[in-house]
Formats: structure tokens, C-alpha cells, sequence
């Protein structure tokens, strides 16, 4: 028997149960017919409070905080929660085009690029890896933490008018060039590559792609199989709506033996494991060894150590299916007219635009002198958005609407 079949065997016990992580007399959410835009009942964002701001934490709806709630009552009493494993993999996948054998647990988006970085076995050789500054900060401090301790060869393209041009790209590109790694959408200005194009350009030199698509899964259309994608990483504390501690990882499926090697292994990834010691035990099927087991082939196999985080799966076992019937399509359409207004106004404000206009993502970004004026008004007017050192960051979801915009564009001006 493994934890994992325990775990659920214990769950069964007692009529709050968990049958295949889902509480007894509680089914796959049933959301109203009419899924139209904006959907602010459905978030408890407090009165009077304007909160454009999804890009750095996206709020759970309700749904999600309710699941949240019935996971710490069953956690509280003496049956165990299960996880949700299987159904919310392919609840991801279809939001990407995957294959849910293709889609492994994480923890957050970082754990992934490192799987992906320390599979492929580049330190060490004279291969190099090509990014952009555009890329996710955090990404870039651990390819320029591998350059300064074993002289990763790590090329990083500059922006162009606030864009990574794919010609830039290519100028860099060679034949030791074994990964392009990359932010579908930046999340500092919402700049999308075309990740098509970037796939093509890099598979013609033989390399791999990655894209940490944290900024775009959940509100912007993503194809792994139209694009070509080989790995891909995201968190779901962001536009999934869902809580800390667990995101996903793709690894296109012909490149889980082919491609990455394995660098971790743990009892999660065994598709059976038999113990040879216990009374009335099956003999090893070799001398000496406690006992057998066989890993899975799948994306599970390979990166799952360990359990992950079960209350943040309860919350996406209501957030998916959420996100999934509004439809992914129908939320990039929503903002358009807001993040349109945004940059129309905001420049005339003092604010200039740091976002390429032909950008649909969830991101748009403007340059600003005053930081301190700039907090304390938007403080006055209860408006959240995020504040860096030198430009601000509007990123509406599917509560906001055209009020939101105005209310911040009169706090500023």
C-alpha cells in the first residue's frame, strides 16, 4: 500500500469522506448559464475598495474560498482529506491544449524552470541558454546565479520600444544554443511574445523552448500543440485564481525520456511500491531490498516527489471549471476596452505608456516621476494597483469593468 493509498483509504472512513477528493454530495461546481462580464458578485473584494492589481495575487472568488473552508473543516476533524490529482490535470491541460500525462505538480513556477534547467544537464557543458530582460526576474537571477558559479553561457536580449524583437533573438541564437527561455507575457509592461514563432526559431537550431506562462494562463489563449512548446511552468496563485504552494508544470510528452533527465525522486512518483519484510509479504523479486516498486511514465513520474499542496487543489477544483465556463476567449476580450481607455488617458495624465500597443494581455504598464503623490492618492481613493519604484502596473480581471478604470484615472489626474 503507498501514502497515497492510504491517505485515500483513511478518507473513506466516516460519512464527511473524501470519494476521489471530491466531499461526499458535492459535485463538479454548476455555474449560473449566464457567465456574463463583469462577474463582481462573484469575489468578495470589500465595498469601496477598487482592486486592479490581479497580476501580482488574483483574488479567489467565492466558490474558491468556500472550498477552502470545507477543506480546513475536514482537515480539523479525524478524517483525512485526499487530494485532487487526475481531473484537475486535465482540467489544466485543456486550458493549454496538453495531455494530462503531460502536466506535473509544483510548487510554484520557479521549481519548474529549475526541473527544466537541471534536466536538460546544460551546466557543465559548453551549450548556452538564451533569455530575454523581459524574462521573469526571479528566472533571471537563477540563470545569472548558474553564469556566476559554473560560467553558464547565458545571453540576455535587450529590449526594443519596450518589445523583444525575434530578430534580436535569432542574432544570438547558435548552434550550442540548447534553451530559450522566455515569459510568454512579461510581467513587468504585459509584452507577449509570439510564442510560435519563438518555438520555430529555436527548434531550427536544434534548441529547446520554455515559457513561464504565470502571466497568461487562465486569461490569455495558450496552445502547447499549435506553438510547438516543449516546458512550460506556472504558479496558480495568479490568474487560476487558486492559493500558494502548488502550480503546474508541461513537459511535451516525447521529451520526458528523451530530453530530461531525471534529477528527483520520491515515493509520488511510483505507480506501485511493495513491501518485501512484513509478514505474509511477497519475497523481493532481488535479494536484500525491503522493497520493489515501478515509477510512472508519465509527468508525474518524473517530477512529483511528494504530496502537494491538497487545500490549494480544493481551491482549483472549483476555480478551473470557473475560469473554464466563462471561457478563456471571452476574459481576453472583456479587458480590451479598458486596458484601451487606460492607454489612451493615462499618458495625457503624465503617465506615459511602457506597454506595445498591440499587447492583449492582462498587463498594461506606465511610467511615472512622483511615486510617493502617486501611492498616497491612490491610497485616498482605496485604488490597488501595483506601485514599483518608477512605473505602475494595471492588470484588470473579471470583476472589473469601465468604473474601475474611471475611478482610477480620477484618483490620478
Amino acid at each position: 500500500m503507498t501514502r497515497r493509498e492510504f491517505v485515500s483509504g483513511m478518507a473513506a472512513l466516516g460519512s464527511s469522506a473524501c470519494l476521489d477528493g471530491i466531499p461526499q454530495g458535492h459535485t463538479t461546481p454548476a455555474f449560473p448559464a449566464d457567465l456574463s462580464l463583469p462577474r463582481k458578485a462573484d469575489f468578495a473584494i470589500p465595498e469601496g475598495e477598487t482592486y486592479i492589481n490581479c497580476a501580482y495575487v488574483h483574488p479567489m472568488p467565492v466558490v474558491g474560498r468556500e472550498a477552502l473552508r470545507r477543506y480546513a473543516e475536514l482537515r480539523s476533524s479525524p478524517v483525512l482529506a485526499t487530494h485532487y490529482d487526475r481531473d484537475l490535470k486535465a482540467e489544466f491541460a485543456a486550458l493549454i491544449n496538453a495531455k494530462p500525462s503531460e502536466i506535473s505538480y509544483v510548487p510554484n513556477t520557479s521549481t519548474g524552470e529549475n526541473l527544466v534547467v537541471n534536466g536538460l544537464g546544460i551546466v557543465g557543458t559548453d551549450s548556452n541558454v538564451v533569455t530575454d530582460a523581459l524574462h521573469f526576474d526571479g528566472a533571471l537571477l537563477h540563470l545569472g546565479e548558474l553564469k556566476r558559479r559554473s560560467g553558464l553561457d547565458v545571453r540576455i536580449v535587450m529590449p526594443r520600444d519596450w518589445r523583444t524583437d525575434l530578430e534580436d533573438l535569432e542574432r544570438v541564437i547558435d548552434r550550442k544554443t540548447k534553451l530559450v527561455e522566455i515569459s510568454l507575457v512579461a510581467m513587468a509592461n504585459g509584452f507577449q511574445h509570439d510564442l510560435k514563432a519563438v518555438c520555430d526559431l529555436a527548434h531550427a537550431h536544434g534548441a529547446y523552448v520554455y515559457a513561464d506562462i504565470v502571466q497568461a494562463a487562465g486569461n490569455t489563449p495558450i496552445d502547447v500543440r499549435a506553438s510547438g512548446l516543449d516546458f512550460a511552468a506556472c504558479a496558480t496563485f495568479k490568474w487560476l485564481m487558486g492559493d500558494f504552494g502548488l502550480g503546474f508544470l508541461y513537459v511535451k510528452e516525447e521529451l520526458l525520456d528523451r530530453a530530461l533527465r531525471q534529477t528527483q525522486y520520491g515515493y509520488y512518483q511510483a505507480a506501485t511500491i511493495q513491501a518485501h519484510f512484513l509478514p505474509g509479504d511477497d519475497p523481493a523479486p532481488t535479494p536484500g531490498g525491503p522493497y520493489s516498486w515501478t515509477l510512472s511514465n508519465d509527468a508525474t513520474g518524473r517530477f512529483e516527489v511528494g504530496t502537494s499542496g491538497s487545500g490549494a487543489q480544493h481551491v482549483l477544483a472549483e476555480t478551473l471549471p470557473y475560469i473554464r465556463s466563462i471561457g478563456v476567449d471571452k476574459i481576453q476580450a472583456h479587458r480590451q476596452p479598458m486596458l484601451k481607455k487606460l492607454r489612451e488617458e493615462m499618458p495625457r495624465l503624465g503617465f506615459p505608456s511602457i506597454t506595445p500597443p498591440e499587447s492583449t494581455s492582462a498587463i498594461t504598464s506606465f511610467t511615472m516621476k512622483d511615486r510617493a503623490n502617486v501611492v498616497e492618492r491612490l491610497k485616498k481613493a482605496n485604488v490597488n494597483v501595483r506601485v514599483a519604484e518608477d512605473f505602475l502596473r494595471v492588470s484588470p480581471s473579471v470583476f472589473n469593468d469601465m468604473r474601475d478604470i474611471d475611478k482610477l484615472l480620477e484618483a490620478l489626474s
